[in-house]
């Protein structure tokens, strides 16, 4: 983290040097003729005002991105990044024009937030980070395929539903993501114990198990409400 650090300062301050200066001038660090071509159109062509603009854009992407990596060294930081997602999702949740999709999205933010949270949670899980990540992916990977028959679900028209029944493919893909994911969280929870993290990181850890752990009850019980909506020739169909 301390050679992260160093090298993203180093570059704060060396950048709007480098666009003062010009690409090509001494002590930018691309002074062989060689690099001209292929350097060619950075920084070219702009005047001193346009150059410390640009610099001062650059510059101000790489300091966002050094406090980002410095918030994630801390469970405090980590929260503040989550509740940040969490009301960016809310904006997007609120753009969405259909409603079905709109509903599918709001019954899973939740589980959502969480698997963004142990992505985030790499910086401060000691050892186990990658493996908390990579677990947090495949289940990220999950939650698409489930997002995508939950809509489903849910624009089954009335009509629909009155005589053929619920979406029985659906509810089988429901309950094998479902089934995957309860994997995932045994493995999160053996990964948890193992953690050589403070009690704090332990606590957020967990509290991501269990709101996955609570939205998989909920599609286990969306899958079966969907298998028992049998409809008046749904019978045709089995």
């Amino acid at each position: 983290m301390k050679k992260l650090t160093a090298i993203l300062l180093a570059l704060v301050m060396l950048i709007p040097m480098a666009f003062a200066q010009g690409i090509h001038e001494p002590g930018t660090g691309i002074e062989n003729p060689e690099l001209r071509e292929e350097a060619q159109g950075t920084g070219q062509g702009l005047n001193a005002t346009e150059r410390e603009q640009a610099a001062a854009a650059i510059g101000q992407q790489i300091a966002e991105q050094l406090r980002y990596e410095l918030r994630k060294q801390t469970a405090e930081g980590v929260r503040q990044i989550v509740r940040e997602r969490r009301q960016l999702m809310e904006q997007e949740v609120g753009n969405i024009t259909d409603r079905a999709r709109q509903r599918a999205f709001q019954n899973q933010n939740e589980v959502r937030l969480a698997v963004h949270a142990l992505m985030e949670m790499d910086n401060i899980t000691g050892g186990i980070g990658p493996q908390v990540r990579e677990v947090a992916r495949n289940f990220n990977n999950s939650i698409q395929a489930t997002l995508r028959a939950e809509e489903r679900v849910e624009s089954r028209g009335g009509f629909a539903r009155f005589f053929a029944g619920g979406d029985f493919e659906s509810a089988a893909e429901m309950e094998q993501e479902v089934s995957a994911n309860r994997e995932r969280i045994q493995q999160l929870k053996q990964l948890r114990d193992q953690c050589p993290c403070d009690e704090e990181v332990k606590t957020m850890l967990q509290e991501q198990i269990q709101q996955m752990e609570q939205e998989q009850d909920r599609l286990q019980g969306l899958a079966q409400a969907e298998r028992k909506s049998k409809g008046l020739l749904g019978w045709i169909w089995k």
